[in-house]
């Protein structure tokens, strides 16, 4: 493809080849000139006229095969790092009372019940084709919806991921199923009851051996997450570090003052230190919305992932955490949609700068190849072989329109401002086309969405 503006690792170049094959980008090259003479100095006005330059065909500089023009900005495939798929059920029907986290919590329980491994499947499905729709590419299932009502295992334990698995492959996007261990309601040991039976695999040994069952695939790799401290045991701790080894562990950390609070009182520690002291936190780890850390804490995931999800932050009103400081000691900032209250990744990497300059009353803290990083951040996924346009690389390319009523005039540096997901016209993920002119090529994203989402309420 030939692409107007690519966002390569150096910056953004004009009139960019892009050879693909066996799903892998095999050659860029910038400034070539095309027969229609094609340069960086083409006005944009001549290419959104519905002119013959709107989708000239171009052929390579060695007279290679025609390459498809692609007006506006490439950019590599977004990575969502945390997800809960089943929680976009409840989009626009949490708003309308008052409570905090944990009353949206209780109602979260109530998806929970209902979902089976059919249902799951559907729903994940026009999920995950959302997500292909706004330019992700890989994402991060944080998984522990595991077993029937009352926590009885189905005949296949892992069923509730198969459906997960099935769903990424069949909506075009690689999935790192975050299997998670979650034993206890609360960080004093709380029993699991109600709809948390669902979750529950007994202890870290048993969910070891249920995980151990689930094979890597071309689009999967299989890593663990810790729910957070207030749902595993420190006893539990250690099992789940060793069998994560060099694989991803993400867990959630101090998203609430609460769950500070409660760690402190049971073990003397926050939970990142907790974490730490059994062997959970290493390079391979993301510290999911890390809003309310501390000083040490802050330095304990200076070699570690920080996954921040604003726009889930902010609709249960979490908090802001702290970003710049993070990134400033050495961790590595990712972004995820969480609950999926939006599935928009522009709106997540502009929230990353926005978030900071309300609690600091500063602007430009970020650069915009540093959201650009944030948003693509495959290596905390198990994919370090993506996220960048440059050879070798998986081909993960999204093209991002300049010419709609956000986007008209702007530079091509600042689209992480001024874009949404509605703006994403073509969507190639390791080298397969799953979205062109803005539609899903497999999947009626709006109307699976509605069809799943009804048959739960």
């Amino acid at each position: 493809m030939r692409c107007e503006y690519a966002w390569l690792p150096d910056g953004v170049a004009a009139d960019v080849l892009i050879e693909i094959r066996d799903g892998r980008i095999a050659r860029v090259a910038t400034g070539a000139p095309t027969p229609l003479s094609i340069d960086a100095g083409l006005s944009r006005r001549r290419i959104s006229e519905n002119s013959p330059l709107d989708r000239p065909a171009s052929m390579d500089d060695r007279g290679g095969e025609a390459a498809e023009w692609r007006p506006g900005l490439t950019i590599p495939g977004f990575a969502n790092a945390h997800s809960h798929a089943f929680h976009r059920a409840l989009r626009g029907r949490t708003h309308a009372g008052r409570g905090d986290f944990w009353t949206w919590r209780d109602q979260m329980y109530t998806v929970a019940r209902a979902l089976d491994p059919d249902s799951y499947y559907r729903l994940a499905r026009a999920v995950y084709g959302e997500m292909a729709l706004s330019g992700i590419t890989a994402v991060g299932e944080f998984h522990y919806l595991h077993h029937g009502v009352g926590g009885t295992p189905y005949a296949d334990p892992n069923a509730m991921g198969h459906a997960l698995i099935a769903a990424a492959k069949d909506a075009g996007l690689r999935i790192t199923l975050l299997d998670t261990l979650y034993l206890t309601a609360s960080v004093d040991g709380k029993p699991l009851e109600g709809p948390q039976l669902r979750f529950g695999d007994g202890d870290a040994l048993r969910w070891a051996e249920r995980v151990d069952a689930i094979e890597d695939q071309p689009h999967l790799v299989v890593g663990a997450a810790i729910h957070s401290v207030r749902a595993v045991p420190t006893a539990q701790l250690p099992t789940v570090a060793a069998w994560a080894g060099g694989r991803p562990l993400h867990a959630h950390v101090s998203e609430q003052v609460a769950e500070n609070e409660a760690c402190l009182a049971e073990h003397g520690r926050t939970p990142t230190q907790v974490l730490a002291d059994f062997g959970a936190v290493h390079e391979t780890f993301s510290a999911v919305h890390a809003t309310h850390l501390t000083h040490s804490d802050i330095a304990l995931l200076s070699g570690s992932y920080a996954c921040f999800c604003p726009t889930t932050e902010r609709d249960l009103g979490d908090g802001i955490g702290p970003a710049r400081t993070l990134a400033d000691a050495g961790a590595r900032l990712t972004l995820g949609s969480d609950s999926h209250a939006v599935i928009d990744f522009f709106e997540e990497s502009r929230a990353l700068e926005l978030n900071e300059r309300l609690a600091t009353q500063r602007r430009g803290h970020f650069t915009p190849a540093e959201l650009r990083d944030a948003a693509t951040g495959h290596t905390s996924l198990g994919w370090p072989d993506a996220g960048k346009i440059t050879v070798g690389m998986r081909a993960d390319l999204v093209t991002v329109s300049l010419d709609s009523v956000r986007t008209a005039g702007i530079e091509p540096e600042g689209v992480l401002f001024a874009a949404g997901a509605a703006d994403v016209t073509h969507v190639v993920a390791g080298g397969r086309e799953i979205v062109r002119d803005g539609r899903h090529t497999a999947i009626d994203v709006p109307r699976e969405l509605r069809e799943a989402i009804r048959c739960l309420f």
